[in-house]
């Protein structure tokens, strides 16, 4: 037989079953993949190896986008996926803030930033939850741009390591900039979001009851 997990969320009344297979199907063995490739990027940046270190992030950035391409088109979008898919990119692109401005390639304000925001959402997130129930946080636009300015700045910060064209230099300075624009957008915003969708949460369902009507 399956070996079945059962998750109760709390406040909904809901139980939704999590099955063991899915940690096989392609798009999740692709994200635990992108999480295996984070200590060995590290280990490259420590030991100057930045060709490497390099190429094994782009290719987890190759992996984040195939995971979810592979889920729509075989149909295995599944709930461990959705849980798995931003616990990777977090565990990623944090540990590569963090190791670059240790190793004095990022200045520090970007990943003070980076943490202060992601930290906040987290806690925000866990608190709404316990307390309303709330679960949906998909990611606004701002996220999205965000983390893309994220990828990009860490990829030029890499690529200036081996190659130090100007217009490397260029394309570094403006994607940190941009992750310290959209960094603070996307947290501002996240506010209004969380705000409208606690105001969507709490609102009573219409009534379907028929009036009745008086005899006369």
């Amino acid at each position: 037989p399956r070996a079945v997990v059962r998750l109760c969320f709390p406040h909904t009344g809901r139980r939704s079953r999590l099955k063991a297979t899915q940690l096989f199907t392609a798009p999740n063995q692709l994200t635990l993949l992108r999480m295996l490739f984070v200590p060995f990027i590290v280990i490259n940046l420590v030991q100057e190896h930045y060709g490497w270190a390099l190429t094994l992030f782009v290719l987890a950035g190759l992996s984040d986008g195939l995971d979810g391409l592979l889920a729509r088109k075989l149909h295995q979008q599944t709930l461990l996926g959705q849980y798995l898919d931003p616990i990777a990119d977090k565990l990623l692109l944090s540990t590569m803030f963090l190791v670059l401005s240790i190793l004095h390639m990022i200045p520090w304000k970007y990943t003070v930033l980076v943490f202060s925001r992601d930290i906040s959402i987290l806690a925000v997130s866990a608190v709404l939850y316990m307390i309303a129930g709330l679960r949906d946080f998909r990611p606004s636009v701002f996220g999205k741009a965000n983390t893309f300015a994220q990828v990009a700045a860490i990829f030029f910060v890499l690529l200036f390591a081996v190659n130090q064209d100007p217009w490397i230099v260029i394309a570094r300075k403006f994607f940190l900039r941009a992750t310290f624009f959209f960094t603070i957008i996307s947290a501002v915003h996240y506010v209004f979001l969380v705000q409208h969708r606690l105001r969507e949460h709490n609102q009573p369902a219409p009534s379907t009851a028929t009036p009745v009507r008086r005899a006369s």
